[in-house]
Parts: C-alpha cells; sequence; structure tokens
C-alpha cells in the first residue's frame, strides 16, 4: 500500500453521477384542483428517468500539486467538486480523499444569514474540522486577513458580494487544509483582494498543498497550474499538461463557435465539443457554416498578445475558410468587458471595406491599431461574420481574451489621448487695470 506521502491526494474511480429528471409540467395549480383530479383519478403520471451529469470519471489528483479542470458551463465541474468535497454522493464510484479539505464553491455557502461575520467565522471552522479552541486562536487572522473592519459584528445579509467572497476565502484559507477546491470564487472582489487572494495561494503551492480549480482563465491554467483536466459532456476529454490541454480546449471551442455548434448539458445530448482535427486547427472549415474564423491579437511583428498595456500598438487577425462561392460577406469586430459589457463594434460595411468576391477559399484580415487606450482588465475581442442570404444560425464567430495591464491610476474604461500644458497667466498691473476701466 502507498504511503501517506506517495499516495494522490484525491482518487476519483469510475464515478457516475445521476439526478432525477422532473418530467411533469410545471403548472401553477391550486390545492382544489389537485384534490378534485385526484378524486376524478385525473392524476398525471410520472415517468421514471436520470440525468447523468458526470459518465465515468476516473481522475487522480497528484499530492501537492495544482491541479485545473476546464470544461464549458455545464460540462460537469461544479458537480465534479461538490463529490469530491461531499456535498453530494456518487451514483457509483468511489472518492478518496487523503487530507483535510477546505472547499470555495457557491459564494456564502455555509454562512448563516442572520449570525455576525464573527460567528459564521466560528461556525464554518468547526463544519470544515477545526475545534473551537482552534478557531478562536485563528480568529484575529481571518479577521485581518478579509478586512471586513466593524462589518465583522454585523449579521452577513448585510454584506455584498465582494464582502461575502473576503469572508469565505478567508476562512476556508485560515483552516491549514491539505487540500483546498476553489470554484471560480477569485473572480468576485476588487483588483486589490485578487492580488492579495492570489498571494495566498501561492503560499499554498510553496508549502506543497494540493489545490484543485476551476476556472475559465487559460493563461492562469498555462501559468499557475501543474496539470490539467478537461471535462466535456460528462467525460474526462483529456488530462495533461496545462499548456497543452488548454490549447486543445481553446481551439475545440472556437471550431465549435465556427460551426455555430450549440453546447448542451450531457443530460440532453451525448455530444460535446467537436474534436480538434490534427491540422488547421486555427482555421477550420465549418460544416453548417459558409465561412469558418478564427481571431488573435497581435503585435506588429505578428506575435500573439494575450497581456497589453495600454499604449501598444495592436492588430486584430482575423484567418478564416471560406465555402465555394461565398459572396456578400461582413466581418464584424467588437469589443467587450470581461464581464460582457460592450464597448465598440464595427465592421467592414461600416468601414466601407473592399471584399473580394467570391472570397478565396482561405484568407486573413488585420483590423490594425495604434493603441487601444484601455485601462487595466480583462477583455474579450469577439469577431462575426454574416453573408448575404444565410440564415442568422449560419453566421460564424470567433473570441478570444486578454488582459490589459496599466501602471497608471486613471479611472474608467479607456485612456484618450491627451497632454497637460501649464501656462503661467502674467498678472494685471494696477495703473493697467485702471486704465482698461476708463477706456470702457
Amino acid at each position: 500500500m502507498a504511503t501517506q506521502e506517495t499516495q494522490d491526494a484525491i482518487v476519483i474511480q469510475d464515478v457516475v453521477k445521476s439526478f432525477k429528471k422532473r418530467t411533469i409540467k410545471g403548472e401553477y395549480t391550486t390545492f382544489k384542483s389537485e384534490l378534485v383530479s385526484w378524486l376524478r383519478g385525473q392524476r398525471r403520471a410520472r415517468q421514471a428517468g436520470l440525468i447523468e451529469s458526470l459518465r465515468g470519471i476516473t481522475l487522480n489528483v497528484p499530492r501537492g500539486k495544482t491541479m485545473a479542470i476546464l470544461g464549458r458551463n455545464g460540462s460537469g465541474k461544479s458537480t465534479l467538486l461538490k463529490l469530491i468535497t461531499g456535498i453530494y454522493t456518487p451514483t457509483s464510484g468511489n472518492i478518496t480523499v487523503n487530507g483535510r479539505i477546505s472547499a470555495l464553491l457557491d459564494l456564502g455557502a455555509g454562512f448563516h444569514p442572520d449570525f455576525s461575520g464573527r460567528e459564521n467565522i466560528l461556525i464554518n471552522g468547526i463544519i470544515l474540522g477545526m475545534s473551537r479552541a482552534e478557531v478562536q486562536a485563528k480568529m484575529n487572522d481571518i479577521i485581518a486577513f478579509c478586512e471586513l473592519g466593524d462589518f465583522i459584528d454585523e449579521p452577513v445579509r448585510t454584506y455584498s458580494s465582494g464582502m461575502y467572497m473576503r469572508l469565505a476565502f478567508s476562512v476556508a484559507t485560515h483552516v491549514e487544509p491539505d487540500i483546498l477546491i476553489v470554484d471560480e470564487i477569485l473572480a468576485v472582489g476588487d483588483e486589490h483582494f485578487s492580488k492579495k487572494s492570489m498571494a495566498k495561494m501561492m503560499e499554498f503551492k510553496r508549502q506543497g498543498k494540493t489545490i484543485v480549480l476551476v476556472t475559465h482563465d487559460l493563461e492562469t491554467v498555462k501559468r499557475w497550474c501543474d496539470v490539467a483536466a478537461w471535462i466535456d459532456g460528462g467525460r474526462i476529454r483529456r488530462v495533461g499538461a496545462p499548456a497543452e490541454v488548454a490549447e486543445e480546449y481553446r481551439k475545440a471551442v472556437a471550431i465549435a463557435e465556427a460551426q455555430s455548434v450549440v453546447f448542451t448539458p450531457p443530460a440532453l445530448s451525448e455530444g460535446g465539443l467537436p474534436q480538434v482535427p490534427e491540422e488547421k486547427a486555427e482555421v477550420p472549415q465549418a460544416e453548417s457554416a459558409p465561412v469558418g474564423l478564427s481571431v488573435s491579437l497581435r503585435d506588429p511583428s505578428g506575435e500573439e498578445l494575450r497581456t497589453l498595456s495600454p499604449e501598444q500598438p495592436v492588430e486584430v487577425q482575423i484567418d478564416y475558410t471560406a465555402r465555394e462561392g461565398v459572396e456578400g460577406a461582413e466581418f464584424e469586430v467588437a469589443l467587450e468587458k470581461g464581464d460582457g459589457t460592450f464597448l465598440y463594434r464595427t465592421s467592414t460595411r461600416i468601414d466601407a471595406v473592399h471584399l473580394p468576391k467570391p472570397l478565396p477559399s482561405q484568407g486573413r484580415l488585420r483590423l490594425q491599431s495604434g493603441r487601444l487606450g484601455l485601462l487595466g482588465g480583462e477583455y474579450v475581442l469577439a469577431v462575426r461574420v454574416k453573408v448575404a442570404g444565410a440564415t442568422s444560425q449560419a453566421a460564424s464567430a470567433a473570441r478570444c481574451r486578454f488582459k490589459v495591464v496599466s501602471e497608471r491610476e486613471d479611472a474608467g474604461l479607456f485612456r484618450p489621448p491627451h497632454q497637460w500644458v501649464v501656462e503661467a497667466v502674467p498678472a494685471v498691473r494696477p495703473e493697467e487695470q485702471s486704465l482698461r476701466l476708463t477706456a470702457s
């Protein structure tokens, strides 16, 4: 048998998780109508049915490593984390957790809204396996880290989402867990606490703690994690080096968007994301759409950018493949904040760009900009192509995310070109002022 030092932190063996399917249409009824229906023998039949959220997951999380869990919404990531933490029990299969586990899942989960922050620290610490004395000994450190000030003695129902997150993160990371489970909760909060929480996570890594992280930020996966697992349609698609798994996942999402593939959760469909072809994954040929797309942000030398400064010159590079005889295409570029806030949109039609008729089978468009002038934050570049005569469902789309890092303290969304001019205004002598008044 493996020793405590060499065994994996989490061992998941052929785990299946099913939920009962609701088959009766949710209609508003009254007690009287239900009683009358029952007396008349008109009871609605209930059909047996199950929703399979996870379908035979086998995965080992190495001790002391940080593992990223990737996958689109509805693929089963959060269900897997709730199985690991014991919130759910598997329908079949086994999960073994070696060590004390702490989790940051749903925001504010486990907090009683009418208790103060201090009281909830005590309750959550005990739930996570600490004694009352241990929680009391760490109480001051937890309060200092979450920076809630006098609010620590107020009911948590008065807290904002950011305050909830601070308190939850502080408790979860101060109970000395061997394994930390994080489900996208670090996306909540201001920039100051985000940096502080990431520093705490780095401290965990240096201490040899095991971290399981669900995130959609592929750059964080590549830069910060030791191993990555991709879940698609309730099954493990791939496990391996973070950069390789993240890139394959990104390409599959790009292909799905280019082909207008609508993702459905595993309960509704056996399919997931399309397989990534071995060649030309960056500019896939769509089957259902006339034009396939991929998009990236690059510097003037052609190097792909994921992080840039407000003043850095950039260009949007759009690679496409087109079916034979495609005419009347319009390429549209939109800029959004990471939270979906719309910032700007233009297109080849708006800017009167001449496109070949018909489009070549393969081509590239480059939208050049001297500077974006955006302030620090996360942004999304979205590209769409519409073809005259094609249905809206056949429109192709592609997206890429990037981060702007600024050392300045401007506020808002963008930094317009500007400069300050300071001039000394000459003083008017009293006799000149008197002459001006007399003349008038």
